[in-house]
């Protein structure tokens, strides 16, 4: 059985430790082979639009807008559809890979035998 990475970052920068530390959970898993899908959720829905990815800037840490390619190359990244839809967000405002969906999803993935889910 194939263990898989659930990672939901529910920050921004309001909190850029706790969201750097989602980014660099997710991007290391996946650069190691696990299969990943990384949720941004809430404040985290920013970090995946072209404009705001680079706004979390955190001394001696991976920016995120490489981790963020890491994981968008090897696994999945969601950004949810509420938390879009509060903040005027829709699939045009995030950047290329990102897909959009909502709590059945997430519900579904982390209930998958094998699966694993972190949230910060």
């Amino acid at each position: 059985m194939t263990r898989e990475l659930v990672v939901k970052v529910t920050c921004g920068v309001d909190a850029p430790e706790r969201a750097n530390q989602g980014f660099t959970v997710a991007a290391t898993a996946a650069a190691s082979g696990v299969p990943v899908s990384l949720w941004l959720t809430g404040e985290g829905v920013w970090l995946a639009t072209p404009e705001r990815s680079t706004d979390l800037d955190l001394p001696l840490a991976t920016p995120v807008p490489d981790l963020l390619a890491t994981v968008l190359e090897l696994g999945t990244v969601t950004a949810c559809s509420q938390c879009l839809a509060r903040r005027d967000l829709g699939a045009d405002d995030l950047l290329g890979g990102v897909r959009i969906a909502g709590a059945p999803v997430f519900v579904e993935e982390t209930l998958r035998d094998g699966a694993q889910a972190l949230v910060y």
